[in-house]
């Protein structure tokens, strides 16, 4: 048997997490044409979809690094124009099948390794979205082909009584309806904080190593409240927001303030139409909490039919979202949590959610979470499970979780789609040490703004391979996620900030050097020169450094700190505009 095809296929672990690296090194080209005849014939034939992806990135690897290494393969050469055009279509097996029948050159190894990675991740993703449709609480949505069909109703309470005085307005912290002045509908508002991660232990909430390696999954998450450092009456508030209400036309009209856009839309083709402007996030939360169920998408129905059923004949839905003070790509998990904001205030207009004010209970907020998810999936974006984490308070401790009996991924994968959320209460994380984490860290954003698709790639890319530096430096992320969760319960915040600053330092930088750069590394070592002893470390948020950062200084310095800062980055910014991808002028944040 082929010895790849026995570590993909290994049940014990240490076989399993071999590297690919190590033994192509001592494979004869002979011996790699072999394997990847293998592989491929693999790859075709099994029902294991993991299994599957794996090879296909084995393959990938083999193609792009090991076989033009070796002075047998010929250089050069022409690839057939066929296949080129079936991997600009995306037909991927259309094109690996002409790659391969053409004469092996350095050429056509280039051309199956691009078309093997890319059915690799398309593989992925088909994947995950079959997992987000089985879990619960979506299926059902999946199965609704008609208006006839769906069961939801807006709450009475959001258009009956309509031109009338009555209930005046309530207020609750995050989530509240209050009428409107006379011949408008009630308003139904949802605030929500964004998170920000201790640490993700090398991004492994990303959903095939949260499936895959779910011991390895493991978050620290905390929600916060932001304020613009002097921008604002001090006082820190969920910065994302949403609205829902009924509107007096068979519509649906979705709006971003941040963004300036808006649309109204008529048709059910065009909810469905994700690259159309700039509105696809609440196209996706209107579809993932069940409004426009997914599975209605190209049957031909009429939209105004669909919200006749679901309030009465003539009436539509406003969607309206609004970020406060914070970018796209400020490593906070914005999009992700306004996802969630978005899909938790449809539900509760739904009555999918049983109040329509307070806190969601444990059972809803985990059902938001699976739809948020599947939100993201259905516009693209992908991402991890840790980003819907500002919907549960506090600090938290999110893990992978293995699939048992029961589980819609149990045969299917090793781990849930979803994780579980643990909250760490006062008993466990004292009132005192966080009010000494809040007294020593100066969060900022940096005002660079950058895709971290690319980087969630590589990181999938290299936990496949397992390749032997990354591998090494997952591990090491561990350790030092066990190391940063005593040091919380203790409270001591010094050695927070050296360990965070020592997971960037170390593993963070070993799996994406990338996550880093020269903004970054100017910031941190200034602060180091300006305050010495009494800077206690770099805190990097989310997927890479430069636009949501933590610097943790001794509390007695940290107004100093503050305005530093926020002269440092202007500063530096200036110095390399021209350079890096700014999207906004740096900020200070009171959290």
């Amino acid at each position: 048997m082929s010895q790849l095809l026995q570590i993909i296929t290994a049940q014990d672990l240490e076989m399993r997490n071999r590297s690919l690296d190590a033994f192509c090194r001592r494979a004869s080209f002979d011996e790699l044409r072999s394997e990847c005849a293998a592989l491929d014939a693999f790859r075709r034939r099994s029902e294991n979809l993991y299994e599957r992806v794996r090879a296909l990135f084995f393959l990938y690897a083999i193609y792009r690094f090991h076989l033009p290494q070796k002075p047998e393969l010929k250089p050069g050469g022409l690839i057939p124009f066929d296949g080129y055009d079936n991997l600009l279509k995306r037909r991927f097996e259309e094109a690996i099948d002409l790659f391969l029948a053409a004469p092996l050159s350095d050429a056509t190894a280039s051309a199956l390794a691009e078309a093997y990675r890319r059915l690799g991740f398309q593989t992925l993703a088909n994947q995950v979205r079959r997992s987000v449709r089985s879990a619960r609480g979506n299926q059902w949505m999946f199965r609704i082909g008609h208006p006839a069909d769906q069961p939801l109703r807006v709450r009475e309470e959001l258009y009956r009584g309509v031109g009338s005085r009555e209930n005046e307005a309530t207020d609750s912290w995050d989530a509240a309806f209050s009428h409107s002045p006379p011949r408008l509908f009630p308003i139904l508002h949802e605030a929500t904080p964004v998170r920000m991660d201790l640490s993700h232990s090398g991004w492994s909430d990303i959903f095939f190593l949260g499936m895959d390696y779910p011991e390895g999954a493991r978050v620290l998450n905390i929600s916060i409240d932001l304020a613009v450092r002097g921008q604002s009456d001090g006082r820190p508030t969920p910065p994302v927001e949403s609205f829902f209400r009924v509107i007096d036309q068979p519509i649906l009209r979705l709006v971003s303030v941040d963004l300036g856009a808006i649309a109204e839309i008529s048709s059910l083709a065009e909810v469905f139409d994700f690259a159309k402007d700039y509105l696809g996030l609440l196209k996706a939360a209107v579809i993932a909490s069940g409004i426009v169920p997914p599975g209605i998408e190209g049957s031909g129905q009429s939209l105004a039919d669909l919200l006749g059923r679901m309030i009465r004949p003539g009436y539509g839905i406003e969607l309206v979202s609004q970020v406060n003070g914070i970018p796209k790509g400020s490593r906070l998990a914005v999009s992700t949590t306004l996802l969630a904001s978005l899909i938790a205030v449809c539900m509760r207009a739904t009555g999918q959610a049983r109040s329509l004010t307070g806190p969601l209970s444990e059972e809803e907020r985990r059902v938001v979470a699976a739809r948020a998810i599947l939100g993201e999936w259905l516009g693209g974006s992908g991402g991890g499970w840790q980003d819907s984490g500002g919907i549960w308070p506090g600090i938290k401790l999110i893990e992978g979780v293995e699939a048992g009996e029961g589980d819609p991924e149990y045969g299917i994968s090793r781990g849930r789609l979803l994780p579980r959320h643990t909250l760490l209460g006062p008993d466990v994380v004292t009132p005192e040490t966080r009010h000494r984490l809040q007294e020593s860290l100066v969060l900022v954003h940096g005002g660079m703004a950058q895709d971290v698709g690319p980087i969630l790639e590589m990181v999938t890319e290299k936990y496949l391979l397992r390749s032997e530096a990354e591998w090494e430096g997952r591990q090491e992320a561990m350790r030092i996620f066990d190391q940063l969760t005593a040091l919380l319960r203790c409270g001591d915040i010094r050695r927070i900030g050296q360990n965070t600053e020592r997971n960037f330092r170390g593993p963070i930088q070993t799996i994406i050097p990338w996550a880093s750069n020269l903004y970054t590394e100017t910031l941190i070592e200034r602060a180091r020169d300006a305050f010495g002893e009494d800077f206690w470390g770099f805190w990097m948020l989310g997927g890479m450094a430069g636009g949501g950062m933590g610097f943790l200084f001794a509390p007695q310095r940290k107004a100093e700190a503050q305005a530093w800062l926020e002269k440092t980055m202007g500063t530096v910014k200036r110095n390399l505009e021209r350079a890096v991808p700014f999207a906004m002028e740096p900020v200070v944040y009171d959290f």
